[in-house]
Parts: C-alpha cells; sequence; structure tokens
C-alpha cells in the first residue's frame, strides 16, 4: 500500500455558535471598551477622583476590546456549495460548509494548499515579468474549498493507440469535492493531482482501442475503437479517473471525449485509406445491384419470352449490361438496325 492510503482524514462537520449573536456581543464589547476608556482618560484628568479608577477603567477597555477582538477572529461565514477546513495548533479541527455564519474557536486557521500553491505562483509569475508582486494577493485572501462541479480540459493530447498510430485526443473531466479532509491533507494540490490522473489514466485506455475498425473482409463488426465506443471508454475513463483520485477525496461526475482525430503526421495517408475503403464499398454495392439487375432482366425476358437468346448471346449481353450499370460514364451505346444473328 502506498504512504499517501497509511493516513485517511474523515470529514468532521461542525457547526459552531451563534454567529448573530456573537456578532452583536462582539460589537457591544467595543462600545464598552470605547466608553471604558474614554471614562478612565475623564477621571485621569479630573481632580476630584482617584487616579486608580481612571486606571481600572482604561485597563478595562484594553479588555474589552482584546475580546472583541478574540470574537471577531472567531466568526466565519461559508456561502452554499463552500467549504472551510480549519485547523488548531497544526491539528485537524473540523470542517463548516452548507452556507453557516458561525462563531468557533477564534484560534483556528482555515487551510486551503491548493490556493497557497496558486498564490505563490501568481506571485513568481508576475515577480518575474518585473511587476508587483501585491496583486497576487487577490487569490489568496479566501480559503474556501469549492463544493460545485469544476469542469477539467487538460486540452489535446499526443497519444498512441492500439495500433501505435498517434492519434491526437482531448477529454473533459466533471469532478467535485466530496471529503475536504482528504482534499486538503491527503495531496498537495487536489487541483493539479486531479490534472495529473485525468492524463494517466487517458494514456492507459487509449492504448487498449484502435483509433477506428479495419474492415480487412473478416467479421470485426463486435471489435471496439476509440471512434465506435465512445460510452464505454468514457465509462472506463471516469471509473479508472474515480479509482486515482479517492484518495483525495473527489468525485468524478462525468468524463467525456471532446476531440478525436489523427495526429497530422498521419492524417493524409489515413484520409487516403478512408477514401480508398469508401470506393471500395461503393463498388461493391454497385456490381451487386449490377447483378441482380442483369438477372432480373433475363428472367423477364425468359419469362415472356421476347427474345430466345442462346449462351454466347446471353453472355454478351451479360457483358453490355455489366459495362454499362458499372461504369463510370454514361453508356453510348451502338444500334444495330438489323439483324442480332
Amino acid at each position: 500500500m502506498n504512504d499517501i492510503n497509511k493516513i485517511q482524514y474523515e470529514e468532521k462537520l461542525i457547526k459552531g455558535g451563534n454567529g448573530m449573536a456573537m456578532l452583536i456581543l462582539s460589537i457591544v464589547l467595543l462600545l464598552g471598551a470605547v466608553l471604558s476608556f474614554i471614562g478612565g482618560l475623564g477621571i485621569l484628568a479630573s481632580w476630584y477622583y482617584s487616579a486608580g479608577v481612571g486606571a481600572l477603567l482604561i485597563l478595562l477597555s484594553f479588555v474589552l476590546l482584546t475580546a472583541s477582538c478574540l470574537i471577531w477572529a472567531g466568526l466565519k461565514i461559508v456561502k452554499p456549495n463552500e467549504a472551510l477546513v480549519l485547523t488548531l495548533f497544526g491539528k485537524y479541527y473540523g470542517t463548516i460548509k452548507d452556507g453557516n455564519f458561525a462563531f468557533v474557536n477564534p484560534f483556528v486557521s482555515a487551510v486551503n494548499p491548493t490556493v497557497e500553491n496558486l498564490a505563490s505562483e501568481a506571485i513568481e509569475t508576475i515577480s518575474g515579468k518585473g511587476g508587483k508582486s501585491k496583486k497576487a494577493g487577490d487569490n489568496s485572501k479566501g480559503k474556501k474549498i469549492s463544493l460545485k462541479s469544476i469542469t477539467l480540459d487538460n486540452g489535446k493530447q499526443k497519444i498512441n493507440d492500439q495500433m501505435g498510430n498517434p492519434i491526437e485526443i482531448g477529454i473533459v473531466v466533471i469532478w467535485r469535492v466530496v471529503n475536504t479532509a482528504k482534499a486538503v491533507f491527503n495531496v498537495d494540490n487536489y487541483m493539479e493531482y486531479v490534472s495529473i490522473q485525468a492524463d494517466s489514466a487517458l494514456r492507459n485506455i487509449v492504448r487498449l482501442y484502435p483509433y477506428d475498425v479495419v474492415d480487412d473482409g473478416n467479421d470485426a463488426t463486435d471489435e471496439r475503437s476509440l471512434r465506435g465506443s465512445s460510452q464505454e471508454v468514457a465509462d472506463r475513463l471516469k471509473k479508472e479517473i474515480q479509482e486515482k483520485v479517492e484518495v483525495a477525496g473527489l468525485e468524478v461526475v462525468e468524463a467525456r471525449i471532446t476531440h478525436l482525430a489523427y495526429a497530422p503526421e498521419i492524417a493524409a495517408a489515413m484520409l487516403q485509406r478512408q477514401q480508398a475503403s469508401a470506393i471500395i464499398d461503393a463498388r461493391k454495392m454497385i456490381v451487386d445491384g449490377a447483378v441482380g439487375m442483369v438477372e432480373m432482366a433475363l428472367d423477364k425476358l425468359s419469362e415472356k419470352e421476347i427474345v430466345e437468346l442462346d449462351e454466347e448471346r446471353k453472355a454478351a449481353m451479360v457483358s453490355n449490361l455489366l459495362v454499362v450499370l458499372c461504369g463510370n460514364k454514361d453508356a453510348q451505346p451502338v444500334v444495330n438496325s438489323g439483324s442480332i444473328y
């Protein structure tokens, strides 16, 4: 078993306290701190009261301000279809989701390595271009995890099929996070992880199928191919990707092929082969039809006793009819006004 499977984090949902009530309490404490500080300064400036009372009021104002700030730090707002993974002193504390406004331990911190990695990459990119790195701060403001369905499109890739022919293929994968604890703690970047696993699964599946079934005269109608078995390929892709991203707490909703074509270096040759196959199929149909028409003509002539033909004349008639029916151009017959013998 891989090391990544040794520690499995199970998601622990927390509701927290009433966020609105704690917000009101924080505002009341803040107002009390302001009033205490102003009252303490007034007492210290007056000659009629003890300076110790003023000092106590000022100290009380700092205590109230600290309590208000701690309450404010513990307020968490989570929108619908979003989640917030919290840790307390390096340990997993819980997850808030389902559009909640709650109060939790003010010492917890939100964790989302994916956002942090994206912010670091943005900072490096902007710094490398000579810009100001603080512009990338917008990417790291929120550490919430989206629970919505996300579409992954890795673009076109060149892969060899079962026959060794290079093809260009592109897929789209629709996925979502179902276990926030696994997504955050089991992998470093779950977005990059699902992208890499989708590429790997695509290469494993494509090498098991030919691009198309080659009709060589044998009964190959049941043979599977990338072009003819798109639903089967999509189902196998979804299953294999799901097995690989299960450890990251992700669910693959759908996987579909969006682009399928021969690579440019062999596209012309494959097109000629397809054209030749189409011409052969068309010729077979024409010949089958022509033979049937000739047979019908001979049967009608014999049935109605219009003319009696010996074997030599029948052969000539068959030859002439096949030339007319199978020719690429319109026939220009020579009419014999005399006897056919």
